[in-house]
């Protein structure tokens, strides 16, 4: 196909990220600046961010077999590129006082920005690969980057084994896929198999090996076991990228397949999907109680969230994508909130970060302004009303009793009413009386850094979208795929 100037405008995005990294790569072979590379980075990742609004123009457009840039696409672009920022913010002041190599982490998290765009325009199961790689492969040196901490080092490796281990079922379930149908499009691979029926233990066998790979990026149960000791190794900014961008890129790019392709509406999938999505949300949330490290509770927590949004895939309704779009919108803004603060508290790095639950006690005597914006993120997680976390877990049940998929709905109440209890013991740990005198804290003016400006707007965007969400859910509605 022949590429036009509205091909060209729906890349903009992708050409801009590309053409970012590019430059951080050249600058640090010219001369090494940790300032600059890190407003280099800031500055590419928000030019491609507004570039969005061209890509509006011209959309929906198909730039190729593997590619279709449509406003679902535009709108996962942006929530990816909204967190890479906030990530790459988080960063600059935590690698300060890192006594290594800074600059090459911006280069990496510009590739992964890359691969979730890729995935998030994929409409096609060898852009889904590619997308999938490019976001996955940097993650593992981002995740060991302080490697002179065994934490780090344990955490990049974990990922890096049983991500390859993902990324082969991956491909196997794509070959098997393929052999049945003989396209690897999403459309034509559903209506080919919808039409020719073809082997069905073939078939089941494939999708069953997609849905491991994919289980396993989103950390849901029983693909699980890496993600609190990933989530406790790596720095916190890298946390907090992975804990948003993968969720975001992989859910994005399952609801088009779901939506596109009507293999996908097999019974024994949804039952399968519908199993993975209670024991989620009922395992991750009671791992979670007992967790002195902040991390991995949280890892934990976003086991159980992950688990509650794919009650929405189950559902596959006209409810479905944009109760996805609202969960994920909500999920981020509060995951990013949350990991600021623990990076503020932990920087500049020092070694391990300040995750263990004994550091936050009393925070609030230390850093009142702090404390406050860690409990509205912990009662945005929990579901409480006026928060933006509410308003995500209303549309979710919401979207289940409209699908009368009751069980797991009971499986959403029943994690939402377990997450409580260590949500709030994290609260109350704020505002304790501090015993001693803590070794580590956030800095005393962080209000005025980048990262403690962007944590305390995040903390206001939840608080907003929870009284009025009216224009998030607007925003969300005009974003459908094709």
């Amino acid at each position: 196909m022949n590429l036009t100037l509205s091909h060209l405008i729906a890349l903009l995005p992708l050409l801009i990220v590309c053409a970012t990294v590019i430059v951080v790569m050249l600058g640090i072979a010219w001369r090494r600046h940790h300032v600059v590379t890190a407003t280099l980075t800031t500055i590419g990742l928000n030019a491609a961010l507004f570039s969005l609004l061209a890509v509006l123009t011209v959309t929906p457009i198909r730039v190729s077999p593997l590619l279709l840039i449509d406003n679902h696409a535009v709108l996962y672009m942006a929530l990816i590129m909204i967190a890479g920022l906030a990530s790459t913010t988080l960063a600059h002041a935590y690698l300060e006082g890192f006594d290594d190599q800074k600059e090459e982490f911006y280069m990496l998290l510009g590739c992964s920005v890359l691969g979730g765009l890729t995935m998030v325009a994929s409409d096609h199961l060898l852009s889904l690969f590619f997308g999938l790689e490019l976001l996955s492969v940097p993650l593992y040196g981002m995740a060991a980057y302080a490697f002179r901490t065994r934490l780090s080092l344990e955490s990049g490796i974990k990922y890096m084994v049983l991500s390859a281990a993902a990324s082969a079922f991956l491909l196997f379930g794509m070959a098997l896929l393929y052999a049945e149908s003989g396209s690897l499009a999403f459309a034509d691979l559903g209506a080919r198999l919808t039409e020719g029926g073809g082997h069905a233990s073939w078939l089941l066998m494939g999708i069953g090996m997609m849905v491991i790979a994919m289980a396993f990026k989103l950390s849901l149960v029983p693909f699980h076991l890496w993600t609190a000791d990933v989530y406790e190794g790596a720095p916190a900014p890298v946390t907090a990228f992975l804990a948003t961008v993968s969720k975001v890129a992989v859910f994005a790019l399952l609801m088009r397949l779901f939506m596109s392709a009507p293999v996908t509406d097999m019974a024994s999938l949804h039952t399968t999907v519908a199993v993975i999505a209670f024991l989620s949300m009922v395992v991750g949330n009671l791992m979670a109680l007992r967790q002195d490290n902040i991390k991995r509770l949280m890892g934990y927590s976003s086991i159980g969230h992950m688990g509650y949004l794919l009650t929405v895939v189950v559902a596959s309704d006209d409810m479905a994508l944009l109760t996805t779009g609202i969960y994920l919108i909500t999920y981020v803004a509060t995951t990013l909130a949350a990991f600021g603060v623990i990076a503020l508290v932990s920087s500049p790095w020092q070694g391990s970060d300040v995750s263990s639950l004994k550091f936050y006690r009393g925070l609030f005597w230390r850093r009142p302004y702090l404390a406050a914006v860690m409990t509205v993120m912990m009662l945005s997680l929990a579901g409480i009303p006026m928060t933006a976390g509410f308003i995500g877990k209303f549309y979710v049940l919401a979207t289940g009793v409209e699908s009368q998929l009751w069980w797991l709905v009971a499986g959403v109440i029943i994690g939402s009413a377990i997450s409580l209890y260590y949500y709030l013991r994290v609260m109350v740990m704020l505002y304790l009386q501090p015993t001693e005198t803590e070794e580590y804290d956030a800095s005393s003016d962080w209000g005025q850094r980048a990262g403690g400006i962007m944590v305390i707007l995040l903390a206001l965007a939840v608080l907003i979208l929870g009284v009025y969400p009216q224009p998030m859910i607007m925003l969300v509605s005009g974003a459908t795929p094709g």
